[in-house]
C-alpha cells in the first residue's frame, strides 16, 4: 500500500501554480521534499493534509482521499505533523500540553512522550514562551512521536536546530520507519541530511516536480562530469542536465549511461543533483 498517492494535482494562486504533480510514497519509506524557497512545497504539504482543496487532480493518504471530510477525520489520529513553525500556546509548559494531547489523540502515549521529552533534553516545566525556535521544533516532534502514528509528515523539522540535535533527530525518524508500516514525508533546505535519511527524492522547482526518484538510483543514474566545452559539446544533450562553467572548465551533471565511459565521471552529492537540475532549468 502507498502511505500518500498523489495523481495530476494543481493548485492556483494568484501569480503561483502547482501543476500537475503525481508521486507515490510507498508504505514504509522516507520521502524528502526539496526545491527553493517559494517552490510549493508548503503548498503540496498542505494539500496532501487536507489544509487546502486542489483545483484538479487527487491526493489519497493512507488509504482514504483527503476531500472526504468524515472519512479523513478519521485518519488523522494516524498522521504526526511538526510544521515549519511550531505554534503551541505560549502560556503552557511541555507537561501541559501532554496533557492536551492526551485528550486530543486516541492513542496518545505518556510514557512515550516523556520519554523523548528526555531524550531531547526538553524541560517539563518550562513555559513555551521561553523556548527558543529549536526547543519548540523538538517539542513538535515529540507531540507528532508519541501517539502511534502511521505517517510523519515534517515541515523543515531541522530547522534553527544545530547538528549534532539535527543527527540525534534523524536517527529517530529511521527508528520510527523500522516497523513497515510506518511511513515519513519530510520537507527540508538541508539537502545533507535528506541524503542519509530518505529513501526518496522530490524535487519541486517554480511549482513543477522536476524529480521523483528512489534516492539510490538517483545517485548511479547521474554523475558530475568535468570537461572542457569541446569535450562537452560532443555529449548528447538529452544527456546534460545542468552546467557550470569557470575559467578552468566546465563541469556538468550528467545522465551516466548517455556519456561515452571514457570522459572522466565522478559519483554526485545529492545535492550536486539538486542545484545542476535547476541550474539546467534556468538556463
Amino acid at each position: 500500500m502507498n502511505a500518500i498517492e498523489v495523481r495530476a494535482l494543481s493548485k492556483s494562486y494568484p501569480g503561483f501554480t502547482i501543476s500537475n504533480i503525481s508521486f507515490s510514497l510507498p508504505e514504509g519509506c522516507i520521502m524528502g521534499l526539496v526545491g527553493e524557497n517559494g517552490a510549493g512545497k508548503s503548498t503540496l504539504i498542505r494539500l496532501i493534509m487536507g489544509a487546502s482543496r486542489a483545483s484538479s487532480g487527487f491526493v489519497r493518504v493512507l488509504n482514504t482521499e483527503v476531500t472526504d471530510d468524515k472519512a479523513f477525520t478519521k485518519v488523522r489520529d494516524d498522521i504526526g505533523v511538526v510544521l515549519d513553525e511550531a505554534h503551541f500556546p505560549t502560556s503552557l509548559n511541555a507537561r501541559h500540553l501532554g496533557r492536551i494531547m492526551a485528550g486530543t489523540y486516541s492513542r496518545w502515549d505518556q510514557a512515550v512522550y516523556d520519554g523523548y521529552l528526555k531524550r531531547l533534553d526538553l524541560p517539563e516545566k518550562k513555559r513555551v514562551q521561553d523556548f527558543s525556535r529549536g526547543m519548540r521544533m523538538k517539542l513538535a516532534l515529540a507531540c507528532a512521536l508519541s501517539h502511534d502514528a502511521k505517517l510523519l509528515v515534517l515541515d523543515e523539522p531541522t530547522g534553527g536546530l544545530d547538528p549534532l540535535v539535527r543527527d540525534e533527530i534523524l536517527d529517530i525518524l529511521e527508528e520510527f520507519t523500522r516497523r513497515e508500516d510506518r511511513s515519513v514525508l519530510i520537507s527540508s533546505h538541508i539537502v545533507s541530511d535528506l541524503e542519509k535519511l530518505c529513501d526518496y527524492i522530490a524535487f519541486l522547482h517554480k511549482g513543477e516536480l522536476l524529480l521523483f526518484e528512489e534516492k539510490d538510483r538517483l545517485m548511479e543514474e547521474y554523475a558530475m562530469a568535468h570537461i572542457t566545452e569541446a569535450e562537452l559539446a560532443d555529449i548528447p544533450e538529452e544527456a546534460v542536465k545542468g552546467v557550470r562553467r569557470g575559467k578552468y572548465g566546465v563541469e556538468a551533471l550528467v545522465e551516466r549511461q548517455l556519456v561515452n565511459p571514457g570522459i572522466p565521471m565522478e559519483k554526485p552529492t545529492l545535492e550536486d543533483i539538486i542545484v545542476f537540475f535547476a541550474k539546467g532549468v534556468r538556463e
